[in-house]
């Protein structure tokens, strides 16, 4: 019997019980899957970082911690996690976050705020340029970033990406490094942000470099709140440099109501919607990394602690 622990807040404990169940059946593993095993009797804890877990000490024999989340800057530099950390990869997240994005990047490409804007009765055409001739940069290159930029290059955007370390995708040009980030944000006309947080990360788009952008371009950050200095991005906005900016995370969650992002002309805010671990696909993902950790086979998506993803 392998013994599982579900350290996640009761709501998801509703969600997940009976889909693990099924995903462990799936992969013909005999599960005992509690919220309450005795700490020295766990072999796998399915984690969310703002469970009551936060001493990992007393789990002896635990070969893993698998997390339901895509971030996991909150438990990455936890001192008293030695075991392996995985992040949460799975395919609803992912195909999530396309839809998210390709919708976003398609509503700015085409205007479409400006119509909606102006139904006033008056007949006032305006035509987009192609998308082969938008230039839309994807800054972060991991499982999400990907994704969404080779569908983006599918529509026929002329697609970057940037990435800390050189990656290669059919239909995106790609850059690393300071010198790459430079040459992305001077061409690109829509960025997205799809970047873990890291303390190389945070603050990204500071004044400097969103100085560096086209004037008149567009942001979309579906990734990780802290990427913008939001000052600076604020400041940008007045100045009409950037056109606007899409945000669905922030450096605070929930967005408070007197924080200027709500109020301003030049913002949309989505409350942290542009995807969400799917329970049923997310448990296939566990069950596999289960699978693979009592085969003796590499776990999938182990963090890299140096990195802090």
């Amino acid at each position: 019997m392998i013994n599982v622990l579900f350290a996640a807040r009761p709501d998801r404990w509703e969600q997940y019980r009976h889909v693990l169940a099924d995903a462990f059946a799936e992969k013909g593993l005999e599960v005992d899957l509690r919220q309450d095993l005795p700490p020295d009797e766990v072999d796998y804890i399915v984690y969310a970082p703002n469970s009551a877990v936060q001493d990992f000490r007393p789990f002896t024999r635990a070969k893993a911690v698998l997390n339901l989340w895509a971030g996991v800057e909150n438990v990455v530099h936890n001192e008293t996690l030695a075991i392996p950390l995985c992040r949460m990869v799975e395919e609803g997240l992912t195909e999530g976050m396309v839809e998210w994005v390709t919708g976003h990047v398609l509503r700015h490409h085409l205007g479409i705020d400006g119509f909606l804007a102006r139904q006033t009765g008056e007949w006032r055409p305006a035509y987009p340029p192609l998308a082969r001739d938008r230039r839309v940069a994807m800054l972060g290159l991991g499982e999400l970033g990907s994704a969404c930029a080779t569908a983006l290059a599918g529509l026929n955007f002329r697609m970057s990406g940037w990435s800390r370390t050189l990656r290669t995708i059919e239909g995106v040009e790609t850059f690393s490094g300071d010198d790459g980030l430079r040459s992305v944000l001077s061409g690109a006309e829509i960025v997205v942000l799809l970047l873990p947080l890291t303390p190389e990360t945070e603050n990204l788009l500071d004044a400097t470099r969103l100085a560096i952008l086209p004037a008149g371009a567009v942001i979309v950050n579906p990734g990780r709140g802290p990427l913008i200095d939001d000052d600076a991005l604020l400041a940008a906005l007045d100045a009409g440099h950037i056109a606007h900016a899409t945000l669905d995370v922030f450096r605070e969650e929930p967005l408070p109501p007197e924080h200027p992002f709500w109020a301003h002309p030049k913002v949309t805010v989505t409350p942290h919607v542009a995807s969400e671990t799917r329970p049923k696909t997310a448990s296939r993902s566990i069950a596999e990394n289960v699978r693979r950790g009592e085969a003796g086979a590499p776990f999938l998506h182990v963090v890299d602690r140096a990195r802090s993803y």
